[in-house]
């Protein structure tokens, strides 16, 4: 499990720090972690329905986890060269001036590993209600009318999701090894889990032969555009990627054990979605993939029984769990270092004297993510900010730029491999996506730029009590 080593205590004199004790290992498999929840049981599905081929399905696979590569590549020499608590807030900031900075940690806190983590949860509690009833999204405990048209529920799987976040942000409380520790099993269970349902799936009579190659045909709307619409799918389905960078404050050797963190675990992720997709398409035609809504669970049925979906669906409770252990890990560590600078709360800047983990921030942002799962508004919000959260990571991917013309100089414990190619295009791939987004849905898009937009206020205010004497 995690390898993590002591340090000597803070002395009286000196505020505590965050303990450095993530070792390559950690690092890869809190990617693995943070990429692998929900999608890769579900997404295949929704790409069949756009893209009839099984071949293409894999390329589209197989692209969106080289992309997802090269964005690692990029974001490992990033974070080799800031390695503090932070990821995307310390490079946007550093290369386009703090208000850059706290616009991504704002919609961040606000938005995208608030409601992430939301989202998560309530996956994680209509999974738990397959086998416990009583925690299923459709069990409703409570309905209080609010308007003529809506009435606000509160419903098993979301009393599920918020005790999933109670538990994990309490583990993550009393300290980075706790936190790591428990990440860690849940990940390597996780695989385990996966690997054995590949190897078996590899193996089992399959009651179809894909035709990888074969002719593609007509395909509705283009094959360009059908492409580009389950390439979408699939890069949201690795997502999480980058979240070790936001850790590099608690990597042992980040210049080192960051980057092979980081590649080591995007690599993994590649090889464990390409293989599960060989799986389900041995036992689906494209035809069933689209019609089934949990294309996991109905390809192991079909390979191996009835029984083989209940499995299944332990897999993925266990792999959304761990999913939400380790975006709670790494996202808690954005705000520190915005209140460190004056760009948030002041209270936020806290590391616990004892732990040595940054108790308030792990906190505020579970409150805030309670708040939206019992809302169900999480769903929604997140809808509105994923095109302003490709426009950050085209950003940060051109910060690598950026520094290699202002600091041509600056130490660089690793460099992005391929450079300049592999940054171009991961960059030339998130302006595809911005695009495609403006134009599939343009009103979501700007109301997402709207929130973005909300921060400016909130960044004006704390500039200005950043500013204030103390007393």
């Amino acid at each position: 499990m995690a390898t993590l080593l002591s340090e000597p205590p803070e002395s009286a004199s000196s505020p505590p720090t965050l303990v450095r004790g993530l070792s390559t290992w950690d690092g890869a498999l809190l990617t693995i972690g943070s990429i692998v929840g929900t999608g890769i049981f579900i997404t295949t599905a929704d790409m069949a329905k756009v893209l009839p081929h099984p071949g293409l399905i894999l390329l589209v696979w197989l692209a969106g986890g080289l992309l997802t590569l090269a964005g690692a590549l990029s974001y490992g020499e990033l974070g080799a060269m800031f390695p503090r608590a932070g990821g995307l807030y310390h490079f946007v900031k550093e290369a386009y001036g703090p208000l850059m900075g706290f616009l991504y940690g704002w919609t961040a806190f606000l938005v995208i590993m608030s409601g992430g983590n939301a989202a998560l949860g309530v996956a994680f509690g209509e999974y738990l209600g397959s086998f416990l009833p009583w925690f299923s999204t459709q069990h409703v405990l409570l309905s209080v009318p609010v308007t003529s048209h809506w009435s606000w529920t509160l419903s098993g799987g979301q009393v599920a999701a918020v005790a999933a976040l109670l538990i994990l942000t309490a583990i993550n409380h009393v300290g980075l090894k706790e936190g790591a520790g428990v990440q860690n099993a849940l990940t390597v269970l996780k695989i385990g889990a996966i690997v054995g349902l590949i190897a078996v799936g590899l193996f089992a009579r399959a009651p179809v032969q894909p035709h990888l190659f074969g002719p593609v045909g007509h395909v509705p709307g283009g094959l360009l555009a059908a492409f580009g619409v389950a390439m979408i799918a699939a890069l949201w389905t690795y997502d999480g990627w980058y979240g070790l960078t936001c850790s590099a404050g608690e990597m042992r050797d980040p210049g080192r054990s960051l980057p092979r963190g980081l590649i080591l675990g995007t690599g993994a992720v590649i090889v464990l979605y390409l293989l599960l997709n060989v799986v389900y398409a041995r036992a689906l035609s494209v035809g069933a993939m689209a019609a089934t809504p949990r294309i996991a669970e109905t390809a192991a049925s079909v390979l191996f029984g009835p029984g083989a979906a209940r499995l299944v669906s332990l897999i993925v409770l266990i792999s959304t769990f761990g999913c939400l252990s380790s975006t709670i890990l790494y996202s808690s560590r954005i705000y520190l270092p915005m209140a460190e600078d004056g760009l948030f709360f002041k209270s936020l800047a806290r590391i616990h004297p004892v732990y040595r983990t940054p108790v308030p921030s792990l906190w505020a942002q579970t409150a805030w993510s309670i708040v939206l799962t019992v809302s169900g508004s999480y769903s929604q919000l997140y809808t509105y900010v994923i095109f302003a959260s490709v426009v950050f990571h085209a950003m940060t991917a051109a910060a690598v730029f950026v520094f290699r013309r202002r600091r041509p100089d600056a130490p660089r414990p690793y460099r992005t491999w391929g450079y300049p190619v592999v940054p171009a295009l991961f960059i030339f791939a998130c302006l595809l996506l911005i695009g495609n987004t403006l134009k599939e849905s343009p009103v979501e898009s700007l109301v997402g730029l709207g929130l973005v937009a909300l921060g400016l206020p909130a960044y004006v205010l704390f500039r200005r009590r950043s500013a204030r004497p103390v007393s």
